[in-house]
């Protein structure tokens, strides 16, 4: 699945830069999607495998807290990336007049950079805190990767404020971009049912099924994971229920939009003639 996921990703990658058609900040978006996508599988999948076939699972501190460090990175980097795509399709549906001069090179490059920003101050809090933890020595993590939640019930310490800053910082950084994609599809259905012929809702609403598919998808899973680790008494389920959103979702990601979309699919077969 790791492989699948490195390369579907990357083909994507390959496909949008050599093709000058899908030069456009939809596509620009997706490409930096897929490398968030790959960085965020590849944070916690080649220890699992490294740990199989060498039979020891064993991290150290600040090996975790590098791991932990990064997976919030890319996890957080792939929600504001959402939640900016679904920002681009409220503008191409909204204001297809204007799209071109709100959606400029300078616009997309400062979301961008913006989305960056904001998911390195997340993974930065998530250090601090698990930082201030005192764990006592081998102590077994009953998760395949470093996660804050499990790592709270496992310190010696009084957790009650970090649980507070969990909370917290989860309803910030995970609230934000659920509150933007919301309110933007919001305001593309309401301007889709004013649309009075049912090609131009259908034409409309397949621009972003791809995108609504990989949200509903990547949040799903997300929410039912930490929802079920805050009322569940067993954790190795909550391990299993983590690998979805983990790794088989920035798996599925690719092909999601490859099946859906006609301009990936060209862009692939062209890549993919071009090579053979």
């Amino acid at each position: 699945m790791y492989l699948v996921t490195i390369l579907g990703n990357l083909l994507i990658i390959l496909a949008i830069s050599s093709d000058s058609h899908l030069h456009t900040p939809m596509y620009f978006f997706l490409s930096n999607l897929s490398i968030a996508d790959i960085g965020f599988t590849s944070t916690t999948v080649p220890k699992v495998i490294l740990d199989i076939q060498s039979h020891s699972r064993v991290i150290s501190y600040a090996g975790c807290l590098s791991q932990l460090s990064f997976f919030n990175f890319f996890g957080c980097l792939d929600s504001t990336l959402l939640t900016v795509m679904a920002y681009d399709r409220f503008v191409a549906i909204c204001y297809p007049l204007h799209y071109s001069v709100i959606m400029s090179p300078h616009r997309c490059s400062l979301l961008l950079l913006v989305s960056f920003l904001f998911s390195l101050l997340d993974a930065l809090l998530h250090c601090l805190m698990v930082s201030q933890l005192s764990f006592c020595t081998n102590m077994e993590i009953p998760h395949f990767f470093c996660d804050p939640p499990q790592l709270l019930k496992l310190a010696c310490n009084d957790t009650s404020i970090n649980q507070i800053l969990v909370y917290f910082n989860g309803a910030i950084f995970a609230g934000i971009p659920i509150s933007g994609i919301f309110f933007s599809y919001y305001k593309i259905f309401s301007s889709i049912l004013k649309i009075s012929s049912s090609g131009g809702k259908y034409k409309a609403f397949s621009t972003c099924g791809s995108h609504l598919s990989v949200v509903s998808l990547f949040y799903g899973t997300c929410l039912g994971v930490y929802l079920g680790s805050a009322v569940s008494h067993f954790p190795r389920k909550v391990a299993g229920a983590s690998v979805v959103y983990a790794v088989i979702t920035p798996m599925l990601n690719p092909f999601i939009y490859s099946l859906r979309n006609r301009d990936i699919k060209r862009a692939l077969q062209r890549l993919l003639h071009r090579t053979a």
